[in-house]
């Protein structure tokens, strides 16, 4: 395809009215959702706490939980790809067939070899054990991708910003449950009883959705032959829409100090809890996700969703930078619940502006690139700091001179070091937050989205590039989302 293919490609065709009882539907996608998000993460946050609490290494949660987000990283992509091209309904599908295969796979490996190589960091079964499993929670984000565009395909535009932050909510009832019961059922039945039970929660999830459905068209079939990874796709319609790069690499900022947290948040918790305990402490921080989440399902995000995103990612790197300010149990619990408040909005900002501004046929392919390049930031500053903490900046801060240097700042106790790397992290997004406020591309993609146009097309200049100030809004929006009300 050219240059000028591509950019017509990208326009939004006008939006369908939603189905009749669309909401009915997203609500029951929601709900399945659910289910398989709270099945995959009781098995993720249970690999996690098993694999700190048998080989006491940083190392080893650093590298599985980048090695999590790696995977993100590189096929997400490849998910929005699938997503864009076939019904949402079978990707959801797909997507439990090949994550209860996964987990299958697993447990026949653990039935396979003694638990104590399993849990050898030396025995190339630990490692493989884990990649099973991380492979068949990644798949289950393909479903998250799809959700995303049935927002679209179901709810109302002017009704985005509410059903992304029920989306949030459902993620954080998802987190509740499965950090209470992940450490329940590690502390209490053990690793191979844990996978058992996600087993079968996942065949419930496949079970259910089977009865749902979800009414939409066939997508339309690609010219010639397709790529499996549409990259280019993905670019052509970020870049329809100027700044709405931008927007991703602001919602980056996030996934910085997020790769910290995945490395050293389960060992900072485990030294101030024991592991049943550190379950319930994340159940009851995780209720903020759904305080955060149902505070935007009521208010939206204002005019302005990208001026929210960024002032919600400041509050956030002063909590990174102050929650470990002092080995104090309350003060972590209050920090990580003002933290999680806030992650509904961060996400629900970006979803709603993509989807606004992006054509619903190309949505799953945006979504993916978004999800790639944002989760590429997590295992980078994961697998940097993993080793960097466990091998100089722990040891430093248990030395007499680390004492010295930054007692009088972060206080004295077991897990100093990390308390350092909580501190300069949230500096840092601070600063790059309070930057990106100062950017051309923030100012323009706000007054882009604060356009009325439902969705915003792309007009094409003489050079191929895309015209920014020809873009004008489709006459037919206002009708469209007027019956989309009615339904």
């Amino acid at each position: 395809m050219s240059s000028a293919d591509d950019v017509a490609a990208a326009r939004p065709a006008p939006t369908a009215p939603g189905p009749p009882g669309g909401m009915r539907t997203f609500f029951h996608v929601l709900v399945n959702t659910m289910i398989a998000n709270v099945t995959t993460s009781f098995l993720w946050f249970g690999l996690t706490f098993w694999a700190y609490l048998e080989t006491q290494s940083v190392l080893a949660t650093g590298l599985i939980g980048g090695a999590y987000m790696l995977f993100i990283a590189v096929l997400s992509i490849f998910f929005g790809t699938i997503v864009d091209r076939h019904r949402k309904h079978r990707v959801m599908v797909i997507s439990s067939v090949v994550t209860l295969a996964s987990f299958l796979a697993a447990g026949a490996l653990w039935l396979s070899f003694p638990e104590a190589d399993m849990a050898d960091l030396g025995q190339p079964w630990f490692w493989l054990f884990s990649v099973i499993i991380l492979f068949g929670a990644v798949i289950e984000n393909m479903r998250n991708i799809a959700l995303s565009t049935t927002v679209t395909l179901l709810v109302p535009v002017e009704r985005h910003a509410n059903a992304n932050g029920l989306v949030g909510t459902v993620q954080g009832m998802a987190f509740i449950v499965t950090s209470v019961f992940s450490g329940l059922a590690i502390g209490l039945a053990g690793m191979g009883w844990t996978l058992a039970i996600a087993v079968a929660f996942t065949l419930v999830a496949l079970v259910h959705l089977v009865f749902v459905r979800i009414p939409e068209d066939k997508p339309a079939a690609a010219d010639g032959r397709a790529p499996a990874i549409d990259l280019r796709g993905s670019i052509t319609a970020i870049r329809a829409a100027t700044g709405l790069f931008a927007l991703i690499i602001f919602s980056t900022f996030n996934n910085l100090i997020g790769g910290l947290y995945m490395a050293l948040m389960d060992p900072y918790g485990l030294t101030l809890f024991p592991v049943e305990i550190w379950g319930v402490v994340l159940g009851i921080s995780a209720t903020g996700f759904i305080v955060g989440g149902l505070a935007i399902a009521r208010f939206g995000l204002g005019r302005n969703p990208i001026r929210t995103m960024l002032f919600l990612v400041v509050v956030m790197g002063v909590l990174g930078a102050l929650f470990t300010i002092r080995e104090w149990p309350w003060l972590y619990l209050v920090g990580i619940w003002l933290y999680m408040c806030l992650i509904p909005g961060v996400e629900a900002a970006e979803q709603t502006v993509i989807q606004k501004v992006v054509p619903f046929e190309r949505q799953g392919r945006v979504f993916g690139f978004a999800q790639a390049f944002e989760a590429a930031a997590a295992p980078i500053t994961a697998f940097l700091i993993a080793p960097i903490a466990q091998f100089w900046i722990i040891p430093y801060m248990d030395s007499a001179d680390g004492r010295s240097t930054w007692g009088w700042l972060l206080g004295d106790g077991a897990a100093r070091g990390i308390a350092l790397v909580f501190l300069f992290g949230g500096i840092l997004t601070v600063l790059l937050a309070v930057l990106a406020f100062r950017t051309r591309a923030y100012r323009h993609l706000s007054a882009l989205y604060q356009d009325e146009s439902g969705s915003v097309p792309a007009a094409e200049g003489d050079d191929g590039a895309v015209d920014v100030g020809s873009i004008r809004p489709p006459q037919s929006d206002e009708r469209v989302g007027e019956r989309r009300l009615e339904t």
